[in-house]
């Protein structure tokens, strides 16, 4: 190993690794792993993409228009959205439902890796799958769509970092709560499913009825939709971002907090 990813060890013991380069070589072993899987690479490549499309046409042009939105301050935030849920969320609950199953993590705790360490190394190939198909609809969105430039990107930053985290620890609160990896893929459709329709991603909250609009407000990524559509915007009064990032930070302890109590490192007998 270089020395920029070991630690010096009195003579006669092993040299410790670094975290920077625990987390490199396991992201990198995990990438191997995930490219070799079909189906999480088609739910993680071709799914966020395909779904966009399709959502945009069933939308009511002229519904949008009499909430103050156009089809394209609709359809980047949801597009980024399905990235999120699909590239990230979908296919870390099977990745971290496999590799318990398959005894990997198990294995890894035996070494220098830390808990935490596995957790976001594991996560990290799909953190940049989600990173950079952001990067790409947000690109294309904006040649296709002519929406223009972000008013307030440190919003839409923002919102993109906290949704990429959120949509981590909820991976491993759905994979620890599932007693196999099959039934992983089946805690996590009601998610899929509540997130989609109830964040604002598919129906903007602003057509929703009041009640059920305040509802939806509080759900795990509505946050990041908020945040998202208003670094679009520049409209977000500071009160309405406090309330998007104080109610994504709240979802991401909470789940930190259940990772942490009940996430299981070996197969459940």
């Amino acid at each position: 190993m270089s020395a920029a990813t070991t630690s010096p060890a009195p003579a006669g013991q092993p040299e410790r690794t670094r975290p920077l380069g625990r987390l490199a070589a396991l992201a990198r072993a995990e990438l191997a792993l995930l490219v070799r899987s079909k189906g999480v690479m088609f739910a993680a490549l071709v799914v966020p993409f395909a779904l966009p499309l399709s959502v945009a046409q069933t939308v009511d042009e002229e519904t949008l228009k009499n909430a103050g939105l156009t089809l394209g301050l609709v359809l980047l935030p949801g597009a980024i959205g399905f990235s999120l849920l699909f590239a990230v969320y979908s296919s870390l609950v099977a990745i971290y439902a496999t590799r318990r199953e398959e005894l990997v993590l198990k294995r890894l705790r035996t070494g220098e890796l830390r808990d935490n360490e596995i957790l976001a190394g594991t996560a990290l190939p799909s953190v940049v799958i989600g990173l950079v198909q952001s990067a790409v609809l947000v690109a294309a969105c904006t040649v296709l769509l002519d929406i223009g430039a972000p008013e307030a990107p440190h919003l839409a930053l923002l919102g993109i970092l906290l949704g990429l985290v959120l949509m981590v620890v909820l991976a491993a609160l759905t994979s620890a709560v599932s007693r196999t990896a099959e039934s992983a893929q089946v805690m996590a459709m009601p998610v899929l499913l509540v997130l989609m329709l109830g964040s604002g991603m598919v129906v903007p909250l602003e057509v929703f009825p009041d009640s059920l609009a305040s509802f939806c407000e509080r759900l795990p990524l509505t946050g990041t939709m908020t945040l998202l559509r208003g670094g679009w915007t520049g409209e977000l009064s500071g009160g309405d971002v406090l309330t998007a990032a104080v109610t994504s930070l709240a979802w991401i302890a909470l789940s930190l907090f259940a990772v942490r109590r009940w996430f299981r490192w070996e197969p459940r007998r």
